[in-house]
């Protein structure tokens, strides 16, 4: 379990899977603030407004930007280029490009709030 309470960013175009990913992080005991943003150009906007966000979950496929896109900009960005980035997607196939465009893990959906809790422990520490 991460040391210190974590502030995550949310970043799903869906407004029910954002409010369950809410719930579920909110549940854990090292969660205390989940942000939402409903694609990548507002979760890049959040950032710069929100330094202190510990890790990003990220939907891939979303309206605006998409998540690979929003990967790019953030692994490009000075200040925030070390961000833990989870991708969460119901594309299996997604997962080589997330990762090679600089995710720090990849969840399936749908989502296991025990999955989410052991891959943000492994990239907390």
């Amino acid at each position: 379990m991460p040391d210190k309470k974590l502030k995550v960013l949310a970043v799903d175009d869906d407004i029910i899977n954002l409010k369950l990913l809410k719930s579920m992080l909110l549940k854990t005991s090292y969660v205390y603030e989940v942000i939402e943003a409903k694609n990548g150009a507002d979760a890049i906007a959040v950032l710069k407004i929100h330094d202190d966000v510990d890790i990003v979950l990220l939907d891939i496929i979303m309206p605006v930007m998409g998540g690979i896109e929003m990967l790019k900009v953030l692994r490009a960005d000075d200040n925030m280029e070390q961000l833990p980035v989870i991708v969460l997607t119901t594309d299996e196939t997604k997962k080589t490009e997330a990762l090679e465009s600089g995710a720090n893990g990849f969840l399936m959906k749908p989502i296991r709030e025990r999955d989410l809790s052991m891959k943000i422990s492994q990239l907390i520490v």
